[in-house]
């Protein structure tokens, strides 16, 4: 048996260190995420993204009674952009938490459906990385430079 040496790199760092187009991503993403439809787990998230234009779009998770039907801000976002701007290369993705559940201990990753749609995003820009931030613990963001730190074997069948 031979060990695979996977060496995944994520960073933390103040919120108050970011961008001036990071903050105003990541402040997107939070406006987002107070438009959520969250009415079963009180769980509001938001996403947004930078395209190298410039734009920024952004979403917010959508639950459905129906149980799976609901979609992640991640997913929300990402269908519309593919959908809508299928040839645009996206070069930073923010994930925000708005909740009263929300605990400042914990990072606040994409699930693991979330991580297989940024991975499809990643692909269709010929596999330029993704700069994903979320939330972290005591007010610090949490990054990654490309979905491959989030998951590091993505299915892809291009």
């Amino acid at each position: 048996m031979i060990k695979l040496p996977i060496q995944p790199e994520f960073f933390t760092q103040p919120e108050s260190e970011l961008t001036t187009i990071e903050a105003a991503v990541l402040a997107e993403a939070r406006k987002a995420a107070l438009k959520a439809h969250a009415p079963y787990s009180k769980f509001h998230v938001g996403a947004a993204v930078v395209l190298e234009s410039g734009e920024i779009l952004s979403g917010s998770n959508q639950e459905n009674a129906s149980y799976p039907s609901g979609m992640c801000a991640e997913r929300v976002l990402l269908n519309y952009v593919g959908a809508t701007y299928p040839e645009a290369k996206i070069q930073l993705l923010c994930i925000a938490v708005v909740s009263e559940f929300k605990d400042n201990k914990r990072v606040y990753a994409p699930c693991g459906g979330c991580r297989q749609v940024i991975s499809e995003s990643q692909a269709r820009q010929n596999n330029a990385p993704i700069d994903i931030i979320f939330e972290g613990p005591e007010n610090q963001i949490t990054r990654c430079k490309g979905i491959e730190h989030l998951l590091p074997f993505t299915f892809q069948l291009f």
